[in-house]
């Protein structure tokens, strides 16, 4: 079985696994309870965990009523290394975190055939962390499931929303879309423009996602998009910078969670 090897463990989450594990857990718990109806959708960061993981800790807490239903996961994120046209499936059948390996599920390719925008290629994913630090916090708020990891490149909102068709399935899928927001403003600026970010996702208003407001705009564009046409809504969870978790504001990046039911 070919399996794409954890990239970041050790610089973005801790390595040993008893020390991740209680490091997710510690972020679940300080988070808000879970509210509403099951999420068809999260929005959560991808930064290290000392800076982004109270915010993402707010998205997938989400999930703790839901724990045993949801069986596949739907993960995009952008690529922050290798640029390319479109959405990235690996050739891997497993990906691993120090917390154990997650099936990629078999059907994903057949489910995707025919879409132009969709190619097969591992060279997005190697060094990519939008995905993978998502993971731990999937194993943890999840019992077992099955993932469909894509890496987007350049691709319009409707490219990434016929994807997200093909995918969408029911109760038992779960999509989650792994961005940041505004990076390297000072604390002021920053929140001025995440503020704006955030009123246009709970808006689902998909031109709103300015330029340089997101770096997974692609994929949270997209997303905005098939859920404005599914009519679903649009909670906002949780709204932070690195100013607020962990060091200092002269320069900091924007985290935002988000739940789309």
């Amino acid at each position: 079985m070919k399996v794409r090897p954890a990239a970041v463990a050790g610089s973005f989450y801790p390595a040993v696994p008893r020390r991740l594990e209680a490091e997710v857990r510690g972020h679940l718990a300080a988070a808000d309870p879970p509210r509403g109806r099951c999420p068809k959708a999260l929005v959560a960061p991808h930064a290290g965990y000392i800076y982004s993981g109270p915010v993402a800790g707010s998205a997938f807490r989400q999930l703790e009523p839901w724990r045993g239903a949801i069986a596949r996961v739907v993960l995009l994120g952008p690529s922050h290394f290798v640029p390319f046209g479109g959405l990235a499936l690996p050739s891997a059948q497993a990906f691993t975190t120090p917390l154990g390996d997650l099936p990629v599920a078999a059907d994903a390719a057949s489910r995707l055939a025919g879409l132009p925008q969709v190619v097969v290629a591992d060279a997005p994913h190697d060094r990519e962390h939008a995905l993978e630090v998502e993971l731990p916090f999937l194993q943890v708020a999840l019992e077992r499931f099955e993932l469909v990891p894509l890496v987007v490149g350049e691709a319009e909102a409707e490219e990434v929303a016929a994807v997200l068709d093909r995918l969408w399935g029911g109760e038992e899928t779960l999509i989650v879309v792994s961005t940041d927001l505004s990076h390297y403003r000072d604390y002021a600026t920053a929140a001025a423009l995440d503020r704006a970010t955030a009123d246009a996702i709970v808006a689902l208003d998909v031109e709103g996602i300015a330029a340089g407001a997101a770096c997974g705009r692609h994929p949270l564009r997209g997303l905005l998009l098939a859920a404005r046409r599914r009519g679903l809504e649009v909670a906002e969870l949780d709204l932070r910078s690195s100013g607020d978790t962990a060091g200092g504001r002269d320069r900091v990046v924007g985290y935002g969670a988000f739940a789309l039911a």
